[in-house]
């Protein structure tokens, strides 16, 4: 999670099964989603001496929820925490330091209540350029030295997942204040929000909103983060007057990924696609998106870890491509050497007629017999895009760059290592493997081959990616 501005507030704080014990802390919040709670003394702490020693040393480190009270924002819950530091002092003041996983501003939880929403509201780096819809009209007149602002909110775009769950594109803006004498200024800001009837499970919206946020990443091709996080649920609301009550608002901090140090630029010219592109089909393309991480979750995290800098070198980056490229194809392809019938006659006919003491090594050799290898699985993978990577030559030459690279890598076999590819050409070729996976997504995504063309003669980055050198 992207935190431009270090939340840090003071409050106290108590265990939800001993709130007479409350003790003074200050609660932060940093780049990552990292919560800290740097707290004055413990919560176990004794007035024995003996007995706040055998806390500090002996004493539980984890806590699996913890409720407090802090400036300007009220009640607070930290989830799933636990002490990296535990300070005691004899007639001075001791600091503990104590770190959570998740939390959740504006609501105290009880001690074993689950949480759960029905609305999870979040933004993501990139959206406002990828969507590109705006209200703000401006009409200047430049002869009579006037302008005129309009604002007519967009319209929600509601897409209906199959998970149950509504996927909504949904818009929010500021108007000026009064008196506006000096300054009239507009703004609008675009978020997704997941919708369910019945509440569910905060880890179910963390789970879509985080493939989501990939596939945005994908679209505009760089690595963007969620920056803001925001949820309610039916069954905590709260009195707004003349007997209404409207559902809390409840903001959420947490170590969201994908994640990077750096945040991405994001030029819509070097975009895959953009929302436009893909609005009058959003619905099936969304859904495809989702679907497909049921059946190449594996495929997609090799692809994306090469995106987000997970790989310090190089060499790391081909591996994980090699390694996502051959998973998307056992995942999507039921390919074999030889029918599985006769695949599973003939190893019973050579594990018959070996020497009785040399069988179970060669059940094991003979367990994935029948996969084809690598170099075939990578030219399966070409085919279909085969007119955009050059000649049948240059294909070959392509394939055995990728075989005997990964095989140099994974087993550093001296006799590999002419054939290896290193330096600048590895970097070439890394780009084209993520550029044959990319084509793939977008085929997986539900765009036709034209379509796929399409985006191709679009995109100079995506063709710089595919070029040889």
């Amino acid at each position: 999670m992207r935190i431009k501005k270090e939340f840090r507030k003071s409050g106290y704080f108590w265990l939800p099964n001993n709130p007479e014990k409350q003790i003074p802390g200050t609660l932060i919040v940093t780049d990552g989603g990292n919560i800290k709670l740097e707290v004055v003394g413990l919560f176990e702490d004794t007035d024995d001496s003996i007995g706040r020693i055998h806390q500090a040393f002996n004493g539980n480190d984890t806590l699996e929820r913890i409720i407090g009270h802090i400036e300007e924002h009220g009640l607070v819950t930290l989830d799933d925490c636990f002490y990296t530091n535990k300070n005691i002092s004899f007639g001075g003041i001791s600091k503990s330091t104590i770190v959570a996983n998740k939390a959740f501003i504006g609501v105290a939880y009880d001690e074993n209540e689950l949480v759960q929403f029905n609305k999870f509201k979040f933004s993501v780096e990139g959206i406002d350029e990828w969507v590109g819809l705006s209200g703000i009209k401006v009409d200047r007149q430049y002869e009579k030295r006037t302008a005129e602002i309009t604002y007519i909110p967009p319209e929600d775009i509601t897409i209906n997942l199959n998970c149950g769950m509504k996927f909504i594109i949904t818009f929010s803006w500021t108007l000026p204040g009064v008196p506006s004498t000096k300054e009239a200024k507009i703004t609008q800001k675009i978020y997704f929000e997941l919708r369910s009837e019945d509440e569910r499970p905060l880890n179910d919206f963390i789970s879509v909103s985080y493939k989501i946020t990939n596939l945005l990443g994908f679209a505009i091709d760089e690595t963007v983060c969620i920056d803001h996080v925001s949820a309610t649920s039916n069954s905590i609301q709260k009195d707004i007057g003349e007997g209404k009550r409207v559902p809390v608002s409840i903001l959420l901090y947490y170590a969201s990924r994908p994640y990077t140090k750096i945040e991405s630029k994001i030029m819509w010219h070097k975009m895959l696609f953009r929302f436009g592109q893909i609005c009058d089909d959003a619905e099936r393309i969304v859904n495809n998106w989702l679907d497909a991480y049921e059946e190449i979750d594996p495929a997609l995290n090799l692809y994306f870890s090469t995106k987000t800098g997970a790989h310090k070198y190089l060499e790391g980056e081909f591996l994980s491509l090699a390694q996502g490229l051959e998973t998307y194809h056992r995942r999507i392809s039921d390919e074999k050497l030889m029918d599985e019938v006769i695949f599973e006659d003939l190893k019973e006919t050579l594990i018959e007629h070996c020497p009785e003491e040399h069988q179970d090594w060669l059940s094991g050799r003979l367990r994935y017999g029948n996969e084809v290898n690598l170099s075939r699985r990578i030219k399966s993978i070409i085919e279909p895009f085969k007119e955009f990577l050059g000649t049948s030559k240059e294909r070959r030459k392509l394939i055995r760059a990728i075989v005997d690279t990964r095989n140099y890598l994974t087993h550093y076999d001296q006799s590999l290592e002419e054939t290896a590819t290193s330096g600048r050409d590895l970097w070439f070729l890394c780009q084209r493997m993520e550029a044959i996976f990319q084509l793939h997504l977008l085929q997986l995504l539900g765009f036709t081959h034209s379509e796929v063309k399409a985006v191709l003669d679009n995109s100079y980055e995506l063709q710089q990616k595919i070029k040889e050198t």
